[in-house]
């Protein structure tokens, strides 16, 4: 495939963006580069290669949603640097 002039425009305008020459001259490198990547993909020998989908075998490993127990409110707020007998105090973030 041949990345000239009228395609980085073409690519450009699709995607909504403006570029100078020397950009583009850069892009066009690129993508030139990336397009050669591809092609010697396309030499590599793939026959009884399997499409990997993930990357073991193991799918929606989850663990069990179990109750477990938690922390008091005393034991919770001990180490806070400010705190009331029930919550947490922060500086206040929201100005009128």
């Amino acid at each position: 495939m041949e990345v000239n002039d009228a395609l980085i425009d073409k690519l450009a305008n699709l995607a909504r963006l403006q570029f100078n020459e020397t950009e583009k001259e850069g892009i066009k490198n690129d993508l030139q580069r990336m397009i050669q990547f591809v092609e010697k993909l396309n030499e590599v020998d793939t026959d009884g290669v399997e499409p990997l989908l993930h990357m073991s075998d193991s799918v929606n490993v989850l663990r069990e949603d179990e109750i477990q127990g938690s922390i008091s409110r005393k034991d919770g707020l001990k180490n806070a640097p400010l705190h009331d007998e029930q919550f947490f105090k922060v500086p206040k973030v929201i100005k009128k």
